[in-house]
């Protein structure tokens, strides 16, 4: 099968597309045939070991998996002897944020990861583009305790976990601020934003609205400028660690001194986050958006866009096979 090979950390360009030998589902593995999907942020943190403390789960000096890839969509060809909730012929979708090796024609994983059918109203790479980001931004709104109607801003509107966010806070009730660049000002209303500031003609940070939260999707703000938004008993979170990892200190103190508080969301249940993000597909409430899609022989070139950080929602890989089904 042909396959993405990432021998050792580094650029984008140290990725290999390579001829190697398919995979054998274990016990409780399925067997999946990949047809879609994508390069995000955890991707390229990965292929650079970023951040460094990252190598004692990733690997010390190299991947300790050859094959990267996070997000995936595809259908079942093969099962363990063991496995039960998964039947050849599925077709699934999912998320591993230790890598699950979908950058590739076909990849395993265990049944008990965050896997599920998918929906019969989405492609294989909008599946593919609606997981990590999603997970993320489910994350967020777990770590407080949202109510119908409490204001929300969205620091990163356009990006996979702020795209995702918007909707899921839109689903909850919460009347949401999103913060973009003025081309994503209509992609951002329609994700069901109630206001819109535009970075490149205002400094959101300056607003005279007061917020019960705000979700920096990207993590480039800081609780410093952002609290002067909060309301008495608001919370700031992060996606990022923050500058000196700020955010990790931040959240063991701000809870004890002042009336402001940082949480930062450390991810959690990633079964959970696929079943409540197929439920909001089916139910017609997210929508994951996609900015770009590469073949799979061009994954170098979707890295190095990713890596600009400027990317809108997601860019999907997409994959061929002889065998179309």
């Amino acid at each position: 099968m042909k396959a993405i090979v990432c021998t050792k950390y580094g650029p984008p360009d140290v990725l290999q597309l390579k001829e190697v030998e398919k995979p054998i589902p274990k016990d409780n593995e399925v067997l999946i045939k990949v047809h879609a999907a994508t390069v995000n942020r955890t991707d390229c943190a990965i292929l650079r070991a970023e951040p460094f403390f990252s190598r004692f789960v990733t690997g010390i000096f190299k991947p300790n998996k050859l094959i990267l890839g996070t997000e995936f969509a595809g259908k079942i060809e093969a099962v363990g002897k063991n496995v039960t909730s998964c039947k050849v012929g599925d077709k699934v979708f999912g998320f591993d944020d230790n890598g699950s090796g979908s950058h590739a024609q076909y990849m395993t994983i265990s049944e008990d990861k965050a896997l599920t059918t998918i929906p019969r109203n989405i492609t294989y790479e909008q599946a593919a583009a609606s997981t990590e980001g999603a997970h993320y931004a489910y994350n967020f709104i777990k770590k407080v305790n949202l109510k119908s109607g409490q204001k929300v801003l969205v620091n990163g509107a356009t990006g996979a976990i702020g795209s995702a966010a918007v909707q899921f806070l839109k689903y909850f009730g919460a009347k949401v601020t999103a913060v973009c660049n003025t081309k994503n000002i209509e992609l951002v209303k329609s994700l069901g934003a109630n206001k819109v500031i535009d970075y490149t003609k205002e400094d959101f940070t300056k607003d005279d609205q007061k917020y019960s939260f705000i979700f920096d999707t990207v993590g480039k703000s800081s609780f410093a400028k952002c609290k002067p938004l909060l309301q008495p008993g608001g919370v700031y979170m992060s996606s990022e660690l923050g500058y000196m990892a700020q955010n990790l200190f931040l959240a063991l103190i701000t809870p004890i001194i002042g009336n402001k508080k940082v949480i930062f969301p450390f991810p959690t249940d990633l079964r959970g986050s696929v079943l409540f993000i197929k439920k909001l597909i089916e139910k017609g409430n997210f929508k994951a958006v996609i900015d770009r899609k590469y073949p799979l022989e061009q994954i170098v070139e979707a890295y190095k866009y990713v890596e600009k950080g400027q990317k809108t929602g997601n860019v999907v890989i997409t994959l061929v096979h002889n065998n179309k089904t």
